[in-house]
């Protein structure tokens, strides 16, 4: 069984960027494909970013293509979003996840552990 903590959330400007770290523990990082998932105010919980165990592979929401980049270091069992040009649709509580699943990393369903969540919030 894996934990996450998500760090690095907070207040931006629209145009401006923020990084988000998820570190993991408890078990073998690279046994796990990540994704980063978001939930905005009054809405469902939506896809942004996954990445496969080896980092090799990653996957993009429509919104948040060019503009975020999910990355990994399984030395240090932590994977990363970089999020730049960041506009106020972007504001929500953004979740880490990992699934041991290595398909269908864009479904909410797949993730087997979650963290608590950093909110991110984007003033225009």
């Amino acid at each position: 069984q894996v934990q996450l903590v998500e760090s690095g959330g907070g207040l931006v400007q629209a145009g401006g960027s923020l990084r988000l770290s998820c570190a993991a523990s408890g078990d073998t990082f690279s046994r796990y494909a990540m994704g980063w998932f978001r939930q905005p105010p009054g809405k469902e919980r939506e896809f942004a970013a996954a990445i496969s165990r080896g980092g090799i592979n990653s996957y993009y929401a429509d919104s948040v293509k060019g503009r975020f980049t999910i990355s990994r270091d399984n030395a240090k069992n932590t994977v990363y979003l970089q999020m730049n040009s960041l506009k106020s649709e972007d504001t929500a509580v953004y979740y880490c996840a990992a699934t041991t699943t290595g398909y269908a990393l864009t479904l909410f369903g797949n993730y087997d552990y979650w963290g608590q969540g950093t909110q991110v919030t984007v003033s225009s």
